[in-house]
């Protein structure tokens, strides 16, 4: 075929080139737009969108273009992302249905979770982290004193049929 030599390093040389001219033709564009905006007398503007416009170029004068574009071309490339992503996927799915079960297990009596938490050994091992959750979820944070403002003594206290009733079931349900 036509065109499709690879370079030294490997890249197939049509590649590199549709990179390299897309950069240039962003760096072209970014350069006049620069311009106009320093004849608007927008110096700073100007030369802040003429700094943005010189990073496409200056990637491929270094060669950063040619390296992600051996990336972004290659299939093996995105099998590897792909396997990779599997791998993350399998990762996440394991540990939330690993904080299911525990989260499950602990909200037995006392005992079968001591039991539950103890090693091959019989030796009383550290516990999960959701099994040490539902132990402080017993314990009640000490109630907050009441500003010392003299007005707050004055607000009347809300009704015991208020919409509150079902959002302090919900906060006692959770140990809050």
């Amino acid at each position: 075929m036509e065109g499709t030599e690879n370079h030294p390093d490997g890249t197939a040389l049509e590649d590199r080139m549709l990179a390299e001219t897309v950069c240039s033709a962003l760096a072209a564009a970014g350069l006049g737009i620069a311009a106009v905006t320093a004849y608007r007398k927008r110096f700073l503007a100007a030369a802040r969108i003429a700094a943005y416009a010189l990073v496409p170029a200056g990637l491929v004068l270094t060669g950063v273009v040619a390296w992600a574009s051996d990336i972004v071309f290659r299939p093996t490339v995105w099998a590897g992302f792909g396997v990779l992503a599997l791998a993350w996927a399998l990762f996440a799915t394991t540990r939330a249905v690993e904080r299911r079960s525990l989260g499950k297990a602990g909200e037995g009596d006392g005992a079968a979770g001591k039991a539950g938490r103890q090693g091959r050994s019989g030796k009383q091992g550290k516990a999960p982290r959701a099994a040490r959750g539902s132990a402080a979820q017993g314990a009640v944070a000490p109630a907050a004193s009441a500003p010392s403002l003299g007005q707050s003594a004055a607000r009347p206290k809300p009704a015991a049929d208020d919409d509150f009733s079902d959002i302090e079931a919900i906060l006692k349900k959770h140990g809050i």
